[in-house]
């Protein structure tokens, strides 16, 4: 596949630069861009990255680096089995336990989420650091809700890091799956005041807090560029999206059809 010449390889991770290392430079090289192409393109294309991803595994299939960008590549396409495969193969090279939660959510992938769960239980879990632990308490709410088991999945996610004040990386997230799970059980009132929550954690747009606040305000965002007869009778907007209000009973309606 192509790389634009003006990706070097020298943008890698400096701890993935060290494991190329034992490859002969020019192959290392060639994987380097490869890779970097994979971080570039796995979240806007992520088919793109999963190719990418295929040439950098067939040249250096042995390093953990390698098949751990393998995972994720196909676990972005949604390829459940193939990443879970990756990312153990990845697991036994490098002897960490980083992965544990991605392998786990690949179970809920494929079905399985009493894997995940049982895998929330094991031993590797307490080896994870902060972040590793809060993606695991993640993946397990995922999986309870997966079995109907909303309130299991609310008590999941009530944890020291949910209740503080402090923001990290992981807060926005964390408190928008607790604000999910409310609506879902019906609590809307908390999962208005979460939503809220994680929105003023939520600096890089990491969610839709703030949408998911104007759905339960009963605000509906209408596309200022639809190209329907519809849009062209529409007050003119010059771009700026149109925003209606939903009556009551609308909104009544949308809800009951998510439950």
């Amino acid at each position: 596949m192509p790389i634009p010449p003006e990706v070097t390889g020298e943008e890698i991770d400096p701890d993935v630069r060290q494991e190329l290392m034992s490859l002969p430079k020019g192959l290392a090289e060639d994987v380097s861009r490869n890779l970097v192409m994979v971080a570039q393109l796995i979240d806007e294309d992520p088919e793109k990255a999963y190719g990418y991803s295929r040439v950098a595994l067939r040249l250096a299939s042995r390093v953990a680096a390698v098949r751990e960008a393998a995972g994720f590549a196909a676990y972005a396409t949604q390829k459940y089995s193939e990443a879970l495969a990756e990312f153990r193969a990845a697991r036994r090279m490098s002897g960490g336990v980083e992965l544990w939660p991605v392998m786990a959510d690949c179970e809920r992938g494929l079905g399985r989420p009493e894997r995940a769960l049982a895998m929330a239980g094991e031993p590797e879990v307490q080896k994870l650091d902060k972040a590793g632990q809060v993606e695991m308490r993640l993946v397990a709410a995922g999986a309870r809700r997966d079995l109907g088991q909303l309130d299991a999945a609310i008590v999941t996610l009530q944890s020291p890091e949910l209740a503080s004040g402090a923001v990290h990386p992981w807060t926005a997230r964390l408190r928008y799956a607790y604000a999910d799970a409310l609506l879902a059980a019906g609590r809307e009132q908390e999962a208005r005041e979460w939503f809220g929550k994680a929105l003023e954690a939520d600096k890089d747009g990491a969610t839709d807090a703030s949408d998911r606040l104007a759905e339960l305000d009963g605000v509906e965002f209408v596309d200022a560029f639809d190209d329907s007869d519809d849009a062209d009778d529409a007050e003119e907007s010059d771009g700026v999206v149109v925003v209606d209000e939903i009556d009551g009973d609308d909104r009544d309606d949308r809800d009951g059809d998510k439950g």
